[in-house]
């Protein structure tokens, strides 16, 4: 499969060879300067970014910059800390001068997205409802993982599994029913699973997009309920060379985290290179004290090198995710305390491998204070190689991505043999995209494009839960927006095809070769109307689909953490999509409002329902001396609908305070009962959030940009678990007060750096959220609470250093 990489990587180098000499025709030169509208004040370091193309400048120290460009039309972003965000649509056909001003605004002004049509669009122009997440947003949190950096995000969730594992969930759908892409590439670590986190560098993203709507039409199967696209790595502007170090320490569990990049850019010569660390010992929360072995070790890098030029860029990433952690078991004796797994070797070392006696002892201070996690764990290596291309072709471009990713997912639970890898699944996966923007014309823009993967599973393991398979993935879209001056239309279609092949055992003829093929068509309309600078009114209809997973089609096995033996079913046919979404935007210099309702209607919705045995009680298995319940996987139609707003208020004249207020609501049915519950499973309560902030500004001094804030994590009680076969149960509200406050720190007009500091759960509440796994781990007999508690208060302390050398 590595060896079809770097056959395509040839070919386009051939296509760049080619467009090369065309560089230097029809380019032009765009120039001007960036200042403060207020005050006229040259903006020196503010960031001009062409998105497209991923090309930038920055203001020297007269606030002026100078860029040459290809013709053509563009979507320019313009930024500079403390400011908001300044987009413009630029034809360049000739030389051309523009000014820029940038504003102290209460209220953000819009942003640039390329998720939803593949080039660069106005966030107000977008009919699709759509978040992002900056950098500096990312900095004042304080989660543990890259998702919980994201859970702030209405509309957004988080399915957990302790600190170090949470999965995304997008308006009640999860799993691979929500697609992650990094720095273009659909991310591959085998997202069926429960205990599956997202294996990306938590500190080395820079901005996060996150769009809530089906979007098979350009991205695929595994888009159904929508994408998280996470921006890792964006090339400096030319001449510049810059970098961060930065460090992070958490109080409750002792995380310790360090990052550092430098990249440059020397007249179109590209590079970068970056490191993170991060370990963890146990959490503790009131309830429980500290949580054995919810322990974590990370380590991650990068690097990447390129070109850009005049024809476009060319750019080759390397990655690799290596993480180590334990896996939260909960067993208690009488008394309350955590208990270890050991073993007794009775009279000869060698006693172990006979099956020596198995011992359970008290968790120490020692066992709590460690980051080294202990069995059962998992270790897990995510290494990928890419290939990102831009090539201007005619008056057109293309983009063309490749990738070839390796998820190694090991879990180790044989007590006796450490070193035995009980699973060990080895995914190697081809990715390819090939877009080509046609060029605008009559405000038309046309995307026509292919993309894929093939993919290739093996087993490693003295165990075996999922089948070795090969997939193949094909599509083939058109995509196109049109803007009549107050509306904005947009649309498509994508036909896809998928095989899979898999041998698995289905308990009367032995062993059976399988070679599925699922195929679909989706496709979307969507329309903006903006009457007005304050008004946008949105509509959305798409159609998405999802083939099911390995997990659903061939698992047989134990799977350990759920407490399941689990029977895929063969027989199982693509889930289809079709969501309806109305949304309004209203803002103007203090206030704005967002507000989003939908409609979600699933056919062929995948569950998993508990088997009964021949005199109709439950089925049960015996495996390695623990007893599993038997499930297997159904499928029937199902509905969700529910509602996302937001109200950000600034009083004048104390335009530094915010008043932000934010509800979340998604209501999830099967059509007809299963187990006597119509519920679906993984639904998140109403939740509200509710935070005061105040901003300093531009204080005199060396210290700008100041803020403090407050701010009430409201969760609803959770009536309508899906109960079905016990595998949920209604889970109780709580309230959560999290208090943030951050400086940034100058000297002579540059930053020198940036303090973060944050209380999260600052009375120390004892809580399980609905979607925490951990809920349905062992009882504590000593209190008669069911499974474990969510993590207690944490003080969080965040310092960044920007690094430059221009």
């Amino acid at each position: 499969m590595l060896k079809h990489f770097f056959l395509l990587l040839f070919i386009l180098s051939g296509i760049n060879n080619i467009t090369i000499a065309q560089s230097k025709k029809n380019t032009f030169i765009l120039k001007g300067k960036v200042t403060d509208e207020s005050t006229g004040q040259i903006l020196q370091g503010a960031t001009i970014y062409f998105t497209d193309i991923k090309k930038g400048i920055i203001t020297n120290d007269k606030g002026q910059y100078q860029i040459q460009l290809p013709a053509g039309n563009y979507l320019v972003e313009v930024s500079y800390i403390g400011y908001s965000i300044n987009t413009k649509n630029v034809e360049v056909n000739n030389a051309l001068e523009l000014n820029f001003a940038l504003n102290h605004a209460a209220v953000e002004s819009t942003n640039v997205t390329v998720t939803s049509f593949l080039r660069a669009t106005s966030s107000r122009r977008t009919p699709t409802p759509i978040n992002i997440i900056k950098k500096e947003d990312l900095l004042k949190g304080s989660g543990t993982n890259l998702i919980d950096a994201l859970s702030n995000t209405p509309g957004v969730s988080q399915l957990s599994t302790g600190p170090a594992i949470s999965k995304p969930i997008i308006r009640g759908l999860g799993y691979n029913r929500v697609m992650v892409l990094n720095d273009g590439v659909k991310q591959e670590g085998q997202q069926w699973g429960d205990e599956h986190g997202i294996e990306i560098d938590e500190y080395n993203v820079s901005r996060i997009e996150v769009l809530k709507v089906p979007a098979s039409i350009i991205y695929g199967s595994e888009a159904l309920s929508g994408v998280i696209n996470i921006v890792s790595n964006v090339p400096v502007a030319e001449g510049a060379i810059r970098g961060n170090v930065f460090t992070n320490y958490q109080s409750n569990n002792h995380l310790v985290g360090t990052h550092f990049d430098i990249a440059g850019n020397n007249k179109g010569f590209v590079w970068g290179i970056n490191g993170s660390t991060k370990q963890a010992s146990d959490y503790k929360n009131k309830y429980d004290g500290y949580v054995y072995n919810s322990k974590f070790k990370e380590i991650d890098g990068s690097a990447y090198v390129g070109i850009e030029k005049e024809w476009g860029y060319t750019h080759f990433f390397v990655s690799q995710f290596n993480q180590k952690l334990g896996m939260i078991e909960g067993t208690r004796n009488d008394a309350g305390q955590f208990l270890k797994q050991t073993y007794n070797i009775l009279s000869s070392p060698y006693a172990k491998f006979a099956g020596g006696a198995l011992l359970d002892e008290v968790a120490t201070d020692a066992d709590f204070r460690s980051t080294t996690p202990n069995i059962p764990y998992q270790h897990i290596i995510h290494t990928k190689y890419t290939l990102d291309n831009s090539i201007k072709w005619g008056e057109g471009r293309l983009k063309a991505n490749l990738a070839y990713q390796r998820n190694e997912r090991m879990e180790f639970g044989n007590i006796f043999v450490p070193d035995e890898k009980s699973l060990y699944f080895d995914l190697g996966t081809l990715n390819y995209s090939f877009q080509y923007l046609l060029p605008e014309k009559n405000n038309w823009k046309h995307t026509i494009g292919v993309n894929g993967m093939q993919q290739e599973n093996k087993n490693k393991g003295a165990e075996t839960l999922l089948p070795e398979y090969k997939t193949t993935e094909l599509g083939l879209f058109f995509f196109t927006q049109k803007r009549m001056s107050a509306f904005t239309l947009s649309g498509g279609a994508r036909i896809d095809k998928k095989g899979v092949t898999f041998d698995h055992e289905n308990g009367i003829t032995g062993i059976v070769h399988e070679n599925k093929d699922f195929g679909d068509i989706a496709g979307s309309f969507g329309m903006t109307y903006e009457p007005n600078k304050d008004w946008v009114f949105k509509l959305n209809i798409a159609r998405g689909y999802r083939a099911p997973n390995m997990s659903e089609l061939g698992s047989h096995g134990a799977h350990e953490g759920t407490n399941r033996y689990e029977y895929g079913n063969p027989n199982l046919q693509s889930e289809k999509s079709l969501q309806f979404d109305l949304g309004t935007e209203w803002s103007n210099e203090h206030v704005s409002f967002t507000g989003n309702v939908f409609y979600n209607m699933v056919t062929g919705y995948i569950y998993y329902q508990k088997l009964n045995n021949a005199v109709g009680g439950d089925s049960t298995l015996l495996n390695n001396g623990q007893t599993f319940y038997a499930f297997a996987y159904k499928q029937q139609n199902a509905g969700l609908y529910g509602a996302e707003c937001n109200l950000d208020f600034h009083p004048h004249p104390l335009d530094g305070l915010h008043i932000e207020n934010t509800l979340s609501y998604v209501r999830g049915t099967f059509n007809h009962a299963v187990d006597y519950s119509d519920n679906l499973p993984t639904i998140p309560p109403f939740r509200w959030l509710s935070e005061i902030k105040y901003e300093f500004g531009n204080t005199p001094g060396i210290k700008k940009n100041n803020y403090i804030s407050v701010q009430l994590d409201n969760v609803s009680e959770q009536n309508n678990p899906f109960t079905g076969y016990n595998t949920e149960t209604a889970t109780p509200g709580y309230t959560l007060i999290n208090v943030g406050m951050g400086t940034h720190i100058k000297h002579n007009g540059k930053q020198v750096c940036s303090l973060t500091l944050v209380a999260q759960n600052l009375g120390d509440v004892a809580y399980q959220n609905h979607l925490s796994r951990l809920k349905y781990t062992d009882e504590n007999v000593a209190t008669g609470r069911m499974g474990v508690y969510n993590m207690g208060r944490n003080f969080s302390v965040k310092l960044n250093v920007p690094l430059v050398f221009d």
